[in-house]
């Protein structure tokens, strides 16, 4: 019998060697990707403190928005699965993500299923690529909801979970007003400062 998820990852977690370890080790701890999945695993970095961890996984977070888009599979690219981490923070990341679905196992169930499917050309994709172009940018904090909303698509879309996928949605929103703020913010003390 297999594992469950989140318990595969903690062992995964626990086998790491080595002082650095690729983004693709870690996808190879999911077992067979899925998009859902993916999000997860794209996302959760972008919330440690890794130096170029935003605009490299931000990319490839993008790449697969584009991938959902277009109605094919998704795989990482080469440079997003060659990303390397500390082996401390690549740990950190797999028992992140194992507590995360150990928590969502118990609240996620398949409902709402109309929301949970990464249709071609889905309003999904299109807000997986704005939250993805919102951790490339260099915004103070920035990276925080985004990956909140991406985590909660990954785990709407692993669980068929349409309410996960609505709360995502929201976050996203959210994620999009504060960015949002932050620019008009600066625009305002900008102009202010250039007018005085």
């Amino acid at each position: 019998m297999t594992a469950p998820l989140h318990e595969r990852l903690r062992q995964a977690a626990d086998r790491l060697q080595g002082d650095r370890v690729a983004i693709a080790a870690l996808a190879d701890a999911h077992g067979p990707a899925a998009q859902g999945t993916l999000l997860v695993l794209l996302a959760v970095p972008c919330m440690l403190p890794v130096p170029g961890s935003g605009t490299v996984l931000g990319l490839g977070l993008l790449a697969l928005a584009v991938a959902m888009w277009r109605g094919h599979e998704t795989a990482l690219p080469r440079r997003v699965a060659d990303f390397e981490m500390a082996r401390p923070t690549a740990q950190r990341a797999l028992h992140l993500m194992a507590r995360f679905y150990a928590a969502a196992g118990r609240v996620s169930r398949q409902r709402w299923s109309r929301l949970a499917h990464a249709r071609r050309g889905s309003w999904l994709a299109a807000a997986v690529a704005l939250m993805a172009v919102l951790i490339v940018l260099p915004i103070p904090f920035g990276n925080v909801l985004p990956a909140l909303s991406l985590m909660l698509f990954g785990l709407g879309l692993a669980f068929r979970d349409g309410l996960a996928v609505a709360a995502g949605g929201v976050m996203a929103g959210l994620a999009t007003a504060f960015a949002g703020g932050l620019a008009a913010g600066a625009w305002w003390l900008g102009s202010s400062w250039l007018g005085g």
